[in-house]
């Protein structure tokens, strides 16, 4: 049995799972669920992932992880190079923080800004299975967390060539896939933000990130 990877192109958090696979060089197949048709609430989908939710990877043993975090440990310590989430206590621990910024700042300020104004996510203020009403105040704070965390990167980046521990981590994977998905909600890395580009520019280099 292959590894089996469920995936939605157009979003942000299978990307980041999609860039491990690819910067592991992993054998896998690949399933599309379109989220524009709803497919990630299906029956059979909910059979795999019952949480609803994109990325969900499915290993040759039939186990089902179905989240970044779980996919991201399993990945790392199955296929260790290169390793992306760090070798030593102090590089994990880096990495680990620098992630969950990445997650909680600028990750959940997106959905936020994006879902609780959009017309066609009414009533879907939040991915899963359960429908959430949308509070459009808290649109605008996400737009602005999303200013607060990119005026932040801009200055951690200022002579590093990656985010934390001196290499390419999930940290950059996370980053990089939330600040390409910011265009949704108008935001963008301008020029004001020299070593952000810098960053990005070397990261599209690889070609995993081009996925």
């Amino acid at each position: 049995m292959t590894i089996t990877f469920y995936d939605y192109s157009m979003a942000p958090s299978p990307r980041r799972a999609r860039i491990i696979l690819a910067e592991k060089n992993i054998a896998h197949e690949s399933v599309e669920i379109d989220m524009m048709k709803a497919d990630q609430l299906s029956e059979s989908y909910r059979a795999i992932n019952p949480n609803c939710t994109i990325p969900a990877l499915q290993l040759d043993n039939g186990t089902v992880l179905n989240d970044n975090a779980s996919i991201a440990v399993y990945l790392d310590e199955v296929y260790p190079e290169p390793q992306l989430m760090g070798r030593t206590p102090l590089e994990k621990a880096e990495i680990a923080s620098w992630n969950h910024q990445a997650e909680s700042e600028l990750g959940a300020a997106i959905p936020n800004a994006l879902r609780n104004t959009n017309p066609h996510m009414k009533d879907r203020a939040l991915p899963g299975p359960v429908n959430y009403k949308q509070i459009p105040d808290l649109a605008e704070r996400g737009l602005t967390q999303i200013d607060v965390f990119m005026a932040k990167l801009e200055a951690h980046l200022e002579g590093r060539e990656f985010i934390a521990a001196g290499q390419l981590s999930v940290a950059d994977i996370t980053t990089v896939c939330f600040l390409d998905f910011c265009k949704v909600v108008g935001k963008k890395v301008t020029d004001d933000f020299p070593n952000i580009k810098r960053w990005r520019a070397a990261l599209a280099e690889r070609p995993g990130f081009k996925l």
